[in-house]
């Protein structure tokens, strides 16, 4: 009885809107602003959203917790809602466009989901001048009717097209902290001073094995060295030294909160926003090659076969034989004279890793490990922060090596500490939604794929599918036309990774056990880590210290994964600016390009450099088309012409607009020529 009471509770939970909750009528949620003017509100526990008409927003702004009182559903459509009242405001502050007048000023605000302009007084301007990017505070929200909400500027950062202000105005509208205070500099100064030798008491003394770092051309911050060693019986000893920041960075001192406040360093094409001053970042904790540092060593003993078999977790002292980038690795991979030349001395212990990581990556292959080598591009600016090119970034041997490393000690790490016991923070991966899965499924199966489901009492693929299942799909569309494609609709019916103190497995990487320990410098959840480990070794891991971690951990893992999302946003939001830049002095040329997406709205366009931009359906001339869910194409009403995903097609760069971050398509026919005044003129 309590069990089909309980299928009935999630049933109802996972209804559009209940009987009884219709009469309730009122709820508390998430308001989602639009350009528009109206709005969304997402409702814990609810499936759909409900939608919100511009005459019923009644004051909400983006990111408002609100009360709303349920109106009506539409038939086949969303729940429909009026705002009530607003519980508390989301948005604090705002970045824009100062536009001056002789007396006042406003502020034009980038995020398009705010829809109106901040009323700025003379005396708050801050001394802006016009076309200036400023950061505003909300002093008054207005009555969201006939006056606007009014601000002060607290920041002005420089005139709009100062070079580097565009992408720093980014970074300050996601709230990335983008300056440390005094108190944490002097922190950091004071901390960053040479190893002692009371450092380095009852730590394991490594310095006579040869290591490497293995990074990127442009790398400053070094937290991860490897080391390889031939044994017995054909195995091999792998050494993962990661930079030991927990000794620098004290828990609850004004470093540790300034590092939880960013969570991770963001990497923004012209700068990086670190997680720890550059004294710590790029000097005292950077693992510099010929210098002294404190480092958490795991030490893997690895079989023919690639499995793990034994290993431990020490705390150490390291000193880095060379710095190694991954082009200088590939090259003596390739056999390039002058390089076998150059690293004569570590060539058979490189060869030996890169034979180690292909062990390693087919063990992971044969749990099932999913691997999206999808296309990456490198946006490189001039000094003046203009986009000069948009080039591939190559994944190869080299870059693998390391990934593989890492992730050898990612899992160790993480199973080790789970068999002890303690509180801990892991990396982990739910399996797929099953509407999402069911949707590949259908899609793919126009291209003639399939996913099976497992299990005998499996109803569905989503309910049960096994990561050898994706798998096997992106190995079945390795060199296809629609390998970029499949691959990327995989990818987005993932979920999302995350943190957790529950150690819930990882599903792309069909580990049982994941964590991050291998970024102390640049992510918070390794510096975590770092410090249970380093009191586990020590013994210092008493019922109060447990009771303490047991404590913190839920809230560092949410707020971590919070700041993993922003990070991400920031990064995302720069590249599609510079992208748009980029593609400005292309107006009126034409490309070959694939359709990458398909709404009711149009067709997106994916070209080879990674640029994706919008055939409005305005724009698809001769016929009047409509979008078909079921099959994903844009089909034309009387001719029948389809547009499908994955198809190649000829496009001209109609317009782009960089407030908006959108680029513009036509397309094109064999031999035809674009009639721009008619294009231009719907």
């Amino acid at each position: 009885m309590g069990k089909k009471k309980e299928t009935k509770e999630k049933k109802n939970k996972n209804k559009k809107v209940s009987k009884e909750q219709e009469l309730l009528n009122s709820f508390v949620g998430t308001f989602c602003g639009t350009e528009g003017g109206f709005g969304f509100v997402t409702v814990e526990g609810f499936e759909q959203d409900f939608h919100i008409s511009e005459s019923r927003v009644n004051g909400a702004i983006h990111k408002d917790t609100v009360e709303i009182r349920y109106l009506r559903s539409k038939k086949g459509g969303r729940p429909e809602a009026e705002v009530v009242r607003v519980i508390e405001r989301g948005i604090k502050q705002v970045v824009g466009t100062f536009e001056k007048s002789k007396n006042y000023g406003f502020v034009s605000c980038d995020d398009k989901k705010i829809p109106f302009d901040v009323f700025i007084a003379k005396e708050n301007s801050k001394g802006a001048e016009d076309g200036s990017k400023v950061v505003a505070t909300i002093i008054n929200y207005g009555d969201g009717k006939k006056s606007n909400p009014e601000g002060a500027i607290t920041e002005v950062l420089g005139h709009i097209d100062e070079p580097g202000v565009d992408i720093l105005a980014i970074a300050k509208g996601l709230d990335i902290p983008t300056e440390f205070p005094g108190k944490v500099l002097k922190q950091a100064e004071k901390v960053a001073s040479e190893v002692s030798l009371a450092d380095m008491d009852g730590r394991s003394d490594l310095r006579k094995i040869t290591m490497v770092t293995i990074d990127g051309e442009d790398t400053k911050d070094f937290d991860d060295a490897v080391s390889l060693e031939k044994l017995r019986h054909g195995h091999v000893r792998l050494g993962v030294h990661i930079a030991d920041v927990a000794n620098y960075v004290q828990e609850r001192s004004a470093l540790d909160k300034e590092a939880l406040k960013r969570g991770t360093s963001v990497y923004l094409l012209d700068r990086v926003i670190p997680m720890l001053p550059f004294a710590l970042s790029n000097g005292m904790c950077s693992l510099n090659a010929g210098e002294d540092r404190l480092a958490l060593t795991c030490f893997m003993e690895i079989d023919k076969e690639g499995n793990i078999v034994s290993h431990s977790i020490e705390e150490s002292v390291i000193n880095i034989n060379r710095r190694l980038t991954y082009n200088q690795v590939q090259k003596l991979f390739d056999k390039d004279k002058a390089t076998v030349r150059d690293l004569r001395h570590l060539k058979k212990m490189l060869f030996l890793m890169k034979d180690t990581a292909e062990l390693l990556r087919a063990k992971r292959g044969q749990e099932g490990s999913v691997d999206f080598d999808l296309p990456e591009s490198k946006i490189k600016l001039n000094a003046a922060g203009i986009p000069v090119s948009i080039e591939p970034y190559i994944r190869n041997d080299a870059t693998r090596l390391i990934e593989d490393f890492m992730l050898a000690a990612n899992t160790t790490v993480a199973e080790h500490f789970y068999w002890q016991e303690v509180p801990f923070l892991y990396r982990v991966h739910g399996a797929p939604e099953p509407e999402k899965m069911e949707k590949l499924a259908t899609f793919i199966r126009n291209f003639g794929y399939f996913l099976k489901k497992s299990g005998r009492n499996s109803d569905t693929i989503g309910k049960s599918i096994h990561p050898k299942e994706i798998q096997k799909l992106l190995k079945s569309v390795e060199g296809t036309p629609e390998e970029t494609l499949i691959s990327k609709l995989t990818l987005r019916s993932m979920q999302r990774a995350k943190y957790s103190d529950s150690c819930d497995g990882h599903f792309g990487l069909a580990f049982k056990y994941y964590t991050h320990f291998t970024s102390p410098i640049r992510r918070y959840p390794d510096l975590q880590i770092h410090r249970i480990i380093k009191d586990s070794l020590r013994g210092r891991l008493n019922s109060e210290k447990m009771d303490h971690y047991r404590d913190i951990l839920p809230g560092v893992a949410k707020l971590c994964s919070d700041y993993e999302r922003r990070a991400d946003e920031a990064e995302r939001e720069t590249e599609k600016l510079k992208k748009v830049e980029y593609m400005e002095g292309f107006i009126g040329q034409t490309f070959d390009g694939v359709i990458s997406g398909i709404t009711k709205w149009g067709i997106y366009v994916e070209l080879p450099n990674s640029v994706e931009g919008l055939i409005h359906i305005s724009k698809l001339v001769g016929d009047y088309f409509y979008y078909n869910e079921q099959t994903y194409e844009m089909i034309g009403e009387s001719t029948g012409k389809k547009y499908r995903l994955g198809e190649e097609i000829s496009v001209k760069l109609l317009d782009v607009d960089i407030k908006q971050r959108t680029i513009d398509f036509v397309p094109v026919r064999e031999g035809e020529e674009v009639d721009w005044e008619r294009y231009l003129d719907r």
